[in-house]
């Protein structure tokens, strides 16, 4: 099972992403996670990805790509891989569609997430964190007993720079200029898999088993 995963931040990718690794035996391919590995690995692409990321610039498509392509080689991925939060553009998906066909391998769905951007706004910025623990909790869906402070250690909860809102609408835009045009992209080729992602995660889960098992 060759699945893409797409969806604004916030809309629940990484936890479908976690049930479909252990329903299906397949890795979850995360870009930072394998940029950062090659990185420390040395690899040819993880170099020249490192001296963009020194000179404080970003990573072109085509070194991503590479890194990307060198990740779908490696043995785990056999039977299948998940990649979440790649591609985030059309270019991307072009260079990554080369690549599959290269190594004779063939995109069985794309999964899209559909989530309103002003409740994205409202579950993201209500998030915290323990500072010591790293318990995560909601202010409105999962709120510690005593405000402000960890069920677990007692130490202070904070809202982390990622989930504060005018950060969290700057990537909100970036995802709508650059990533949405993906959802036509691939309805066009016929694998996309349109789901409301403001359901209960569970319900969610099962649409998507239910559709992946109907295909």
């Amino acid at each position: 099972m060759k699945l893409i995963l797409l969806g604004p931040p916030g809309a629940g990718k990484g936890t479908q992403a976690k049930m479909l690794t252990e329903k299906f035996s397949i890795p979850q391919i995360s870009t930072g996670d394998i940029l950062r590995a090659a990185v420390k690995a040395g690899t040819t692409m993880g170099l020249k990805a490192k001296e963009f990321m020194d000179a404080g610039g970003l990573v072109p498509d085509e070194v991503v790509v590479g890194i990307v392509r060198d990740r779908l080689q490696e043995v785990d991925c056999e039977n299948g891989f998940i990649l979440d939060g790649f591609p985030r553009t059309v270019a991307q998906a072009d260079a990554l569609q080369v690549s599959l066909q290269k190594m004779d391998k063939e995109l069985d769905h794309v999964i899209s997430l559909d989530v309103d951007a002003e409740a994205l706004v409202e579950r993201l910025t209500g998030r915290r964190t323990c500072k010591d623990c790293g318990r995560g909790y909601h202010i409105s869906f999962d709120p510690s007993k005593v405000e402000g402070v960890c069920d677990v250690c007692s130490s202070e909860l904070i809202q982390r720079d990622d989930d504060r809102e005018d950060t969290i609408r700057k990537r909100l835009q970036v995802y709508a200029s650059q990533t949405e045009p993906l959802i036509n992209y691939y309805r066009e080729t016929g694998v996309l898999i349109e789901l409301d992602g403001m359901q209960q995660i569970k319900l969610v889960q099962e649409q998507i088993l239910a559709r992946l098992q109907a295909s």
